[in-house]
């Protein structure tokens, strides 16, 4: 009997550790910060956050709606169902009480979701020429154009830009490709190979200013983004994604664009809407962004066409 009880322990923790494996490190960290918020609602109110009920976490919703978005309130619902799950616990985010407080919130606030403003060909050309004027080392330079160019060029997530290698490059006749090891919709590391074309203008094309950064930083394996040390040294050590969207600021703000509704994911929103505009279909754009569903990619079609296939077009005035 014992035996079969620490059978049944080990098997316990090996699922509990397989449902965590089965996450990135970046979603685990989300679930965390977001049930802490969780827990502190809870705590203030006296209330049991692990395990909890339905009843509590329609509460917990309706307290968050008066100043979050459907958005926020459903990935705070999956984090708190995601916890109690890893933690060995059972959690009925389908009763009533939250589905139905769900619909009620979204009749009443809307569900339209206001996304970070896209990177077009104005702002890369606009921000590559602060870069450019900008008074900081040329190796620094180098790397931050790179960055920007090669993240617009392919249409990157920020974590998939700051992950790339020396070894998963290939630079062939039509241009570049770069192997994409493991992403935030490629869960189990099948990995992808996305294709840079050259560009016309040597200036802004990411291939020229990527063999540049190459030359120049002597860098022959490892992490071809990295940070720099004082006194502009480079170090080994990858830069973050979130040193992408203060770079991607801090040149918005050179270049004379208002970076409030801009982000790391603009260039990425950035490459789908001009590749829209420019008459790409959805297959090609989420080819090269990694989209697994059209929602997302239909959304921007429809953005990048909104003056396009304007019915005022045909109105003489």
């Amino acid at each position: 009997m014992n035996e079969l009880t620490t059978d049944i322990k080990l098997l316990h923790e090996a699922t509990l550790n397989n449902l965590k494996n089965s996450k990135a490190n970046n979603t685990l960290r989300a679930y965390k910060s977001d049930f802490k918020d969780f827990g502190a609602f809870c705590l203030k109110h006296g209330l049991n956050s692990l395990p909890t009920e339905p009843k509590i976490v329609s509460l917990y919703i309706t307290h968050l709606s008066k100043n979050s978005k459907i958005s926020t309130l459903r990935r705070r619902l999956v984090s708190i169902s995601m916890v109690h799950k890893l933690k060995g616990h059972y959690l009925d985010t389908k009763h009533p009480i939250i589905v139905e407080n769900l619909m009620g919130i979204r009749r009443v606030k809307g569900s339209i979701q206001k996304g970070k403003k896209p990177i077009l060909i104005s702002h890369l050309k606009l921000i590559i020429n602060a870069i450019n004027e900008h008074k900081i080392k040329e190796i620094k330079k180098l790397r931050d154009k790179t960055m920007i160019l090669i993240g617009f060029g392919g249409g990157f997530r920020r974590t998939e830009l700051t992950s790339i290698d020396y070894e998963d490059l290939e630079f062939v006749p039509e241009g570049l490709k770069i192997t994409i090891r493991r992403s935030k919709t490629d869960q189990f590391g099948e990995g992808m190979i996305k294709g840079l074309p050259h560009f016309s203008n040597e200036k802004y094309c990411p291939i020229v200013n990527l063999k540049k950064w190459l030359e120049i930083s002597k860098i022959k394996s490892g992490p071809i983004f990295r940070r720099f040390a004082k006194g502009s040294t480079l170090t080994e050590k990858r830069i973050t994604d979130q040193s992408v969207v203060l770079l991607m600021k801090e040149y918005l703000n050179l270049a004379g664009i208002e970076n409030k509704n801009f982000a790391g994911h603009s260039l990425r929103s950035g490459f789908a809407t001009v590749a829209a505009e420019s008459g790409a279909d959805e297959r090609s754009i989420m080819a090269m962004t990694g989209h697994k569903t059209t929602q997302m990619v239909r959304r921007y079609i429809k953005e990048a066409n909104i003056f396009k296939n304007n019915a005022l077009n045909k109105i003489k005035i």
